[in-house]
Formats: C-alpha cells, structure tokens, sequence
C-alpha cells in the first residue's frame, strides 16, 4: 500500500512511527514494551506472560475483563497481545470511524490494569492450558530444548509449567511497574492519518503511565557449541524431527542479511529450491523450512524438518551439498534471479493490507529503533550478488558455534542422531 512514514519523540520519551496509508479503511495500533522473560529470574519465567493476560483485563473503569471487552469489540474491533523473550506488544485494529474510541480504550487497558486477584486466577489457569497446548508442538519442543542447551534465552513448555507455581500475583504488579514505563515504550500506529498527527501526539502524551529512565538494554547472549546431537524421545512420533543451528557471533549488516535472506530462500523457501526442491522430486520429504534470527550479539541460521527416518541421511546429504555449494560460491544467475523474484514478489505482497504494512516495520523498529526504508527493499534485493552471498554463507559457519537437535520415538534412534551429527561436521572446517 502506497504510504509515508514519520517518527515521532514524544515529550514523555515515548517513541514510535506514524505511518499514513491515504484512504485506509482501518486503523492499526501497536505497543511494544521491553518486558520479556529475559528481564525475570527463571523461577519466574511466565510472569510477562501471564501479566500480559491479565492487563487487557479489567481496568479503572471496566471492573470485570468480559465488560471491557464487550466495549472494545463492539462495533468489530480485534484487540490482542503477544509476550517474547524480549517484548510484549500489545495490538488492535478497528474501523477507521472509531478511531480515537479504540485508541484511547487500548491505552486505558495499558495504563490502568486493576490485577484483580480472580482474573489473575482465571488466566493462569488459562496459560497453563495454553502451555500444555504448545508442548503438543514437535516443533517447538526440540527448538527451545536445543536453544536452552546451547545456553540462549530459552525454556520448554514443560518446565515453564513446572515454573509456573513460583508465580504470585504481586510478581506480575511489581514487574508491570518496573516496564511499563513511558521511555521504554515505543508504538506504531497506521491508517489515514491526514489532519490526525496533532490530536493523535496529544493522546499518546496523555497515557497515564510513569516517564521512568530509560528503555532496556537487550540482553548479550553467548550460544555454546555442542559436541553431540541433543535427543529428545516422543514415543508417538514415529518419524523424526530434527532442527540444525549454525552461528555468527556478529551482528550483520543490512546488506549482509540481505545476502543471507537471499540464499536462504535460494535453498528451502519454494518447491524449486535447491534444497528442498531436490528433496521433493525425489519423495524425501514434505516441507522443510530454515530461518533467520538476529540479536544484539550473534546472528543465527537454522534449518528444520520433519522427515521419515529413513529419508533422513539422503536428506542431510542434500543439505551439507548445497550449503556446501554456496560457501564455495557455485551459484548460478539463474537460481540467483528466480530468488530475487521471489523476494521481491513477496514483498509486495506483503505491503496488501495497513496490518501487512505495520508489520513490515515493526521488528526492525522495536529491535533497534531503526526505520526500514520500506521503498528501497526491492532495490536492496536487486544489489545481492553472488560474491556477497558467498562471503555471508562462510561467514555463518566460520565461528564453528552448531548444534543438531532431533526428537523422535525411542532412544535406538539416538545412534541415527549421532551419524547425521557427524554427516554435518564438514559444514564447520574451516
């Protein structure tokens, strides 16, 4: 969608982006506060959560959390919130007529939350379903496992339920007051916003919540390498599950995670990729699915699959080959050009709707407080080389910092982990 963006510092030092798409039919708000699990001791992991839950509860003048839902959602308003290791964001979209009613009540909820002892109640019965629910998440489970013992900032579902009993109500109070605090907020609203910019500044100045200090620092992670594959028994999963972790301890530059972005798609993000294209021609696997993750300190590239267990060797050798490949520089103008279409197809795509757009800028903005310019992406996409792409790929494993995780049904299965552990070495020598 066509759209301008302006930041605004506000006087109470909260910061954040004003992003007008002319002739928008909604608007969207987003709050972001550093106040994740990485600022709680880890007895206490789920206290972000579970305050989280309970803020978009009753509040100073909704005395139950159904009545004050029942007035944000009247006339069609979505209003949610999400809790990471680093953040918690709230968000709502609304109709474009009721505006300033959504905003305001957004803020209130923010700014005024009662903890009543009964909702704290009701949502900590809620979280505990929800966790039992998201430990039912192969996926998931061998992720966070791997990630907590390679030392990230990570916990399983399972031992975040065990946690779950150290939490008191007055344990989400004293860290709601410790941030949600003016200077450690930052926001992003979108929707025409012609002739609002003025009364928009005047509300989000109003927002009864303290100046405080300053914002959070983002905590400094050090991954450890592993030296043995870590297994996990599910004994309903009859095939396996597996996960592959490489990291540079750097934080790469915008041209370098374009590089990055760029072989990643190049080998797993369509049916005609190099890695799972082959693998799907030859009936070795359904999906299979890589990533990107970026903190203050490291850089990180994974790739994840579930797979037969007997697909498992030719798959991983399909893997190492082609990372392989591009750590060599073997990559062709054509399987560069298909990407950068991808891309930048995707892109626009992205940009379709006012959420779509707040999305594009949201990571990046609250992660560091910088704007992607949003306009120069396809131009950024079309500078990729194959010499910058080759640089990135062997920059990724030359820290030699890995770890392979796999989780399957019974711990016979531990000498097939052991064997992919040591098909994946070559991937470090440097």
């Amino acid at each position: 969608m066509k759209h301008s963006v302006t930041e605004v510092q506000l006087k109470n030092g909260a910061r954040g982006l004003f992003i007008d798409v002319p002739g928008a039919t909604v608007m969207d708000y987003e709050f972001s506060f550093r106040a994740g699990e990485y600022l709680v001791p880890r007895q206490k992991w789920e206290v972000p959560h579970l305050m989280e839950h309970v803020v978009l509860g009753a509040n100073e003048k909704y005395k139950k959390a159904r009545v004050f839902q029942a007035e944000f959602e009247k006339n069609g308003a979505y209003t949610n919130a999400s809790t990471g290791t680093i953040s918690i964001t709230y968000e709502a979209e609304c109709a474009d007529f009721e505006w300033q009613r959504i905003l305001e009540l957004l803020l209130l909820a923010v700014a005024k939350p009662l903890f009543l002892r009964e909702e704290f109640i009701a949502e900590y019965g809620n979280v505990k379903d929800e966790l039992n629910s998201r430990s039912n998440n192969h996926f998931r489970t061998l992720a966070t496992t791997v990630n907590e013992t390679q030392g990230l900032l990570s916990m399983t579902d399972r031992e975040r339920l065990r946690q779950m009993k150290n939490v008191k109500r007055q344990d989400l109070i004293d860290h709601y007051k410790k941030t949600h605090i003016t200077t450690n907020m930052r926001f992003i609203i979108a929707g025409d916003l012609k002739g609002r910019h003025s009364q928009l500044k005047r509300i989000l100045e109003s927002v009864k919540l303290p100046k405080g200090r300053s914002r959070f620092e983002l905590p400094v992670e050090e991954p450890a390498n592993l030296d043995k594959p870590v297994f996990i028994v599910r004994s309903s999963v009859k095939n396996m599950y597996f996960g592959l972790n490489t990291f540079a301890m750097t934080r790469f530059s915008d041209p370098e995670m374009d590089a990055l972005e760029m072989v990643n798609t190049m080998l797993t993000a369509t049916l005609h990729s190099r890695i799972l294209g082959e693998a799907r021609e030859r009936g070795l696997v359904y999906s299979m699915d890589s990533g990107l993750d970026i903190a203050r300190n490291y850089t990180g590239w994974w790739f994840g699959a579930q797979v037969m267990v007997k697909n498992a060797p030719p798959l991983f050798e399909i893997m190492i080959r082609e990372l392989q490949r591009a750590k060599a520089g073997d990559i062709s103008s054509d399987d560069l050009n298909a990407a950068k279409q991808y891309l930048l197809g995707r892109h626009q795509r992205s940009g379709q709707t006012v959420g779509g757009t707040v999305s594009g800028y949201a990571g990046r903005y609250y992660f560091d407080d910088t704007i992607n310019d949003y306009h120069a992406i396809p131009e950024r996409i079309n500078a990729v080389t194959a010499a910058r792409i080759q640089k990135v790929s062997q920059r990724m494993f030359s820290d030699n910092i890995s770890a392979l995780g796999v989780l399957s049904a019974s711990k016979s299965r531990q000498v097939l982990a052991d064997q992919l552990y040591e098909l994946t070495r070559p991937l470090w020598d440097v």
